[in-house]
């Protein structure tokens, strides 16, 4: 561990370390463009340079590693000379656009030529212009401000795990773009506008909508799949203008998806905002709470609990989940389902439908397992540690399922549940690779499980991961993917089918409201699920925030707040408990949901016993003590579940997931992701069948 002073403060590093992360760690400020501290070392922009006593000249401290016995100045007039220097060759070209520029207020460029620049320049030839590029409907690029500090060609590389974008050409003919005209369709391609350190590329979206000091800043939680990305919703008045990444290590680092960061322009469109009743002629009309309360309050009554059913959707937040439950078990309801997908799997033990390993363990495994699942589209932040651990460890991935376009290399292995049998019977070439791996793990989709006997492909699963001892103490290497940001808390409070009182799932709850044997059927924020077949002697109450298909079948419709208009508590796909804040006020008369929960049971005579958030999240604790422990990792015993004697068929898995940007109502309001939709996935399809 080398020793050495910078500043005359003596420090002592790790070995690696170097000098400008030596001087962070002392707290000085270094100014920098290219260097970043997730991506790796380029040594471009030469901002970062220091001097170091007995060296010929000076170095570029982020390329430059600490040695033993180094004295180096960060604030010598030698270093000032020298950035003012490199601040005034950065200039030369750059535009002076910053007043109409979409980074200003924001931009690394103007505070450090604010800093280390000269106040005036000394150059008189024209600026050279670059033309702009179209790479992307969510990035708009204005290429003449690039200073070619290749942070978005590395993203690209290292981390996104899509090669187009590079260095063109040579001197003053240099510049950044596809080598040729071509677009990036990656899922985490927004995170370009993040780590570009001028106004090269912004958001293509958000062009000249606002200035980041009129913006009202929220910290929040992503629900736009199961992974929980840690985000910040920038809102102005009562509209949210954008969505960036926040920083949390162990989830996010400070990443996120692009439907993350995009799909908000959905929360604006057909909004539920006002309460609707269906007339005798079989159309909805506005209502008062009261009235439409009241009515659903009366055909409750008039119901036996058991002809009644209770679905969640997959945006709905812990504390409506747990309002409802207790409301539907006070009418003796035992038909409750989260599954809206129709998967089966078994919910007795948490390590069963956990992802154990964590979003950052996946980084240590040597040895990865897909079966029925594409991790690029359903959990995109995910993907990229697999990613970057294929990409560093050459780690063997191989796949059961569809062939998928992963962005790293992968063995498939085949569309069929029989070669999961043969790897169990170690029949199969990858039994040994499991067998000799130190930290083996597999991750089944829920895909694999949205199918008659998914009990018995999560049961062959379960046996591969005691087989191949995936866990252990120092290692849980068995996980299960969500998609959805609700279903973890949902199968955490219970929210299934309570099989010991004849609780049906969706897949029986659809049949008997099919046949006329259910009555009654409360839908809590669900668009997806198969409406057509619902039967027309089930009285139906939609409550959700958008006018999509559920509203549309509904008897009553009850308008509720969107995720960035409450309160709420989400579960990641790990068990990590988090809280959603308020960042904008619910739109027209919509209300937080368990609140309007709660109004509802009063109405029905069965008041639930708590008024308020920290009485509800007290009884969210007694139902679940994971709930007391804030974003922290639980830790699963592992245990026999999926006990049954249901045999695998050949039926071919299916993918959950087939359009990353349609997966929800705000994504399919989203005019951002239909136009990605369009671009990407569509016309994807379309030359795949062309080319055969």
């Amino acid at each position: 561990m080398p020793k050495l002073t910078i500043d005359g403060i003596e420090i002592t590093v790790d070995d690696g370390t170097s000098l400008l992360q030596a001087a962070e760690q002392l707290g000085i400020e270094v100014p920098r463009f290219c260097y970043h501290d997730r991506l790796s070392v380029a040594g471009n922009c030469r901002m970062c340079l220091m001097e170091v006593e007995g060296a010929p000249k000076l170095a570029a401290s982020c390329a430059q590693p600490c040695a033993d016995g180094m004295k180096v100045h960060t604030k010598s007039d030698k270093v000032k000379k020298a950035q003012k220097g490199v601040m005034e060759m950065m200039l030369i070209n750059h535009p002076l656009d910053c007043p109409i520029c979409d980074q200003g207020g924001e931009c690394d460029l103007q505070d450090q030529a604010v800093a280390y620049g000269y106040d005036r320049g000394r150059f008189i030839d024209k600026k050279r212009a670059v033309k702009n590029k179209n790479i992307s409907p969510l990035i708009r690029t204005t290429m003449t401000r690039c200073i070619h500090c290749t942070r978005c060609v590395r993203f690209c590389e290292e981390v996104a795990g899509v090669f187009k974008l590079g260095l063109l050409n040579r001197g003053d003919h240099l510049e950044i773009g596809t080598y040729v005209e071509n677009m990036i369709d990656s899922e985490l391609s927004g995170n370009l506008v993040d780590v570009c350190p001028v106004g090269a590329l912004t958001s293509r979206p958000y062009a000249f909508k606002a200035r980041p000091w009129e913006l009202t800043k929220t910290y929040s939680i992503d629900v736009m799949d199961a992974v929980g990305s840690n985000i910040r919703i920038d809102s102005r008045g009562n509209k949210v203008m954008r969505i960036l990444p926040r920083l949390h290590e162990d989830i996010n680092e400070e990443w996120i998806s692009d439907k993350t960061r995009y799909a908000c322009d959905g929360l604006q469109h057909s909004r539920l905002d006002r309460p609707y009743l269906k007339n005798a002629k079989g159309k909805l009309e506005e209502v008062s709470w009261d009235t439409a309360l009241e009515a659903v309050a009366d055909k409750l009554r008039e119901v036996d609990g058991k002809h009644s059913a209770a679905i969640v959707g997959d945006l709905c937040d812990a504390e409506a989940i747990m309002a409802l439950k207790d409301l539907m078990v006070s009418i003796g309801s035992p038909n409750l389902e989260c599954r809206n997908d129709g998967a089966k799997f078994d919910v007795s033990e948490p390590v069963g439908y956990t992802f154990n390993s964590g979003i950052a363990g996946i980084e240590d495994a040597d040895a990865i397992l897909l079966i029925g699942t594409n991790p690029r589209w359903e959990a995109a932040i995910l993907n990229s540690r697999i990613y970057r651990n294929w990409k560093n460890n050459n780690t063997k991935i191989a796949v059961v399922g569809p062939k998928i376009d992963l962005n790293y290399h992968y063995e498939h292995l085949g569309n069929s549940a029989d070669i999961l049998q043969d790897v169990l019977d170690g029949d199969h070439h990858f039994s040994e690779i499991l067998k000799n791996a130190k930290k083996p793990a597999l991750i089944l989709g829920v895909g694999a499980t949205i199918r008659k006997d998914g009990l018995a492909i999560h049961k062959l699963a379960r046996d591969i991961a005691d087989k191949y001892n995936l866990m252990h103490d120092n290692w849980k290497g068995f996980n299960m993917l969500q998609n959805a940001a609700s279903r973890m808390a949902a199968l955490m409070l219970g929210f299934v089918p309570n099989r010991a009182n004849g609780g049906m799932d969706l897949e029986e709850i659809i049949k008997a409201s099919t046949k006329g044997k259910l009555n009654f059927l409360y839908l809590l924020n669900v668009d997806n699920i198969a409406f057509d077949k619902l039967g027309k002697n089930t009285f139906i109450v939609y409550q959700g925030h958008h006018g999509d298909s559920g509203a549309a079948i509904a008897d009553v419709v009850l308008p509720a707040a969107t995720y960035t208009e409450k309160y709420g508590t989400y579960v990641n796909l790990e068990g990590r408990v988090q809280h959603t804040k308020q960042a904008v006020a619910p739109v027209g008369k919509a209300k937080e949901d368990w609140r309007i929960l709660r109004s509802l049971s009063a109405h029905l005579g069965r008041p639930l016993p708590y008024d308020n958030l920290t009485e509800l999240r007290d009884r969210m604790i007694h139902e679940n003590e994971l709930f007391k422990y804030k974003d922290q990792l639980p830790s699963h015993r592992w245990c026999n579940f999926a006990r049954t004697s249901d045999k695998v068929t050949k039926t071919p898995f299916k993918l959950p997931i087939s359009d990353f940007y349609n997966t929800n109502v705000i994504c399919y309001l989203s005019k951002i992701m239909q136009e990605c939709s369009e671009i990407f996935v569509k016309k994807t399809i379309k030359k795949k069948k062309v080319n055969g």
